[in-house]
């Protein structure tokens, strides 16, 4: 009977861990399988486009390339406001210069696997004191996870816009655009 009443209590507190504590825990299963199939398509090799912008109209994109699970460059494009006087800004580091540009609004340095960890333990978790957000493209695919504080007006989102993911090839060839 011991034994019994200890395996209840293990199983009941096992499924008290599980995804639960996350938003759209069903669409983000979902896109999940979608994605796994995708990366396993096209050997793990694609790049994918963040963007962001501002109130005032400026606004950022960064292209991860991945190539066999590992990103081995980032672009940078930074477009000012209509009315600024700001320059356009842009670069693009290689593999061995991934990083060295910290003073731009830079998307994070990582692939899409690491996308969906951040959206599971951070972005798309439950809370009482934001708004949750999350979108798929139509293949399924993340577009966007994250949240805003209540009662944050400019510029509060904290996670991730997707515009575009490209499948290529191991040769570098684009070969599927979404």
């Amino acid at each position: 009977m011991k034994v019994l009443i200890s395996l209840i209590l293990c199983l009941s507190l096992f499924s008290a861990c599980e995804k639960d504590d996350i938003n759209f825990n069903s669409d983000f299963e979902k896109s999940e399988k979608a994605w796994l199939s995708f990366k396993n398509t096209w050997n793990n090799s694609y790049q994918y486009t963040v963007v962001n912008g501002s109130w005032v109209g400026s606004g950022w994109e960064t292209k991860l390339t991945v190539t066999n699970g590992v990103v081995t460059e980032r672009y940078y494009k930074y477009t000012p406001a209509p009315d600024s006087k700001q320059p356009i800004i842009e670069w693009t580091e290689n593999e061995s210069e991934l990083n060295t540009h910290t003073d731009s609004a830079a998307a994070e340095t990582i692939t899409l696997d690491k996308v969906y960890e951040k959206a599971q333990l951070d972005w798309l978790l439950k809370r009482d004191d934001a708004e949750t957000f999350f979108e798929v493209n139509d293949d399924g695919l993340l577009f966007q996870a994250g949240y805003v504080p209540n009662g944050c007006v400019d510029d509060c989102f904290v996670g991730i816009s997707i515009r575009k993911i490209e499948m290529v090839d191991i040769l570098g060839v684009n070969a599927y655009c979404r």
